[in-house]
């Protein structure tokens, strides 16, 4: 049923495409480099300006979490005020592993397994950005975190968008990096290929470094292709977050590749809904916006979780320094 070259590729990009919106899965090295999830190695093919060599961090600690049905996996790394630290689709914490030491430098990062990712196991329950992000307030609660900041990536980036409007009190700073706010974000040619993921892709899936690792890692691996049908459908489903967006209390900022899935259109409206891009800053930056937006050059949806100037853009918002204006910034 599959031709598994032409049809492998339009199922990783359509996987990938369910990133904002908890719609799916991240690409297959098939369709550009990136890492194998669990030991984050680069793929084959992956250029090695992506990720600069660091050493490998073990986790304080690690554990699990029981919120409505689903037994959320943890890891927690380092010392510092807390960052929460989200994956993308058909990942885990572990495809962050060759620039975690730089997102844990001076930081206690915490990394949760998604409903159906990882060493978390597919619960019973509809698969759900807002009840994704109702369980990961639980967790933190759980942990005893009172307030975070969060740094997600697609599908993780979706999750703490919904963390952060629907339990504001728990998130002071947001880092989403390649995630839209509307399926129309997408370019058309990933909207087509959403509407092939589903378990029937199972055959040609067993040729990705996603599938590979899921199995490698998950409470139940025979899940893969019911997590497939879940997302799947998920992904046909319309969706517009932009009077949500409006809302958003927490500062945040938005991280995109010049070359990422969505449309560039797209990347500016999400800024302007946050407020930003709607008049020049001023001399001193008296009318600068207090989010933020960052397109990096030479990056895409794919490599973008490994890249290291994503991660400095992100901590530097995060840690406080982009959120200031320009002289406060440079006197720092």
């Amino acid at each position: 049923m599959f031709r598994i070259r032409i049809n492998t590729l339009a199922l990783s990009a359509a996987a990938a495409a369910s990133g904002c919106a908890g719609r799916g899965a991240e690409p297959a090295a098939t369709t550009a480099p990136h890492a194998s999830h669990e030991t984050g190695a680069p793929a084959a093919g992956a250029s090695a300006s992506a990720v600069e060599p660091a050493a490998t961090l073990t986790p304080s600690r690690t554990g699990r979490v029981a919120v409505g049905g689903v037994d959320y996996h943890y890891e927690v790394y380092g010392e510092g005020e807390p960052l929460l630290l989200l994956h993308g689709g058909l990942g885990s914490t572990g495809m962050f592993a060759p620039v975690l030491p730089l997102i844990a430098e001076g930081r206690q990062v915490i990394g949760v397994d998604l409903h159906g990712h990882g060493r978390t196991a597919l619960g019973d329950r509809p698969f759900t950005l807002p009840a994704m992000g109702d369980d990961l307030a639980a967790v933190l609660e759980e942990l005893g975190y009172e307030k975070v900041d969060v740094l997600g990536y697609s599908l993780g980036a979706g999750v703490g968008l919904r963390l952060a409007l629907q339990h504001p009190e728990r998130v002071r700073r947001l880092a989403l990096v390649s995630a839209g706010f509307a399926r129309h974000g997408f370019y058309p040619e990933i909207l087509a290929a959403q509407g092939q993921v589903s378990g029937a892709a199972l055959e040609a899936m067993k040729q990705t470094p996603m599938y590979q690792s899921y199995v490698a890692i998950a409470p139940r691996p025979d899940d893969f292709p019911k997590l497939l049908d879940r997302m799947g459908a998920l992904m046909k489903e319309p969706y517009d977050f932009s009077a949500d967006v409006k809302k958003l209390t927490a500062p945040t900022i938005l991280i995109f590749g010049d070359s990422d899935m969505y449309r560039l259109e797209h990347m500016v409206e999400f800024y302007k809904l946050l407020g930003g891009g709607q008049r020049d800053a001023g001399w001193v930056g008296e009318h600068m916006a207090k989010n933020r937006l960052a397109i990096l050059p030479g990056r895409t949806h794919y490599d973008i979780f490994l890249a290291p100037e994503m991660v400095r853009t992100a901590r530097r918002f995060l840690d406080g320094d982009l959120a200031l204006p320009p002289p406060a910034r440079s006197s720092r």
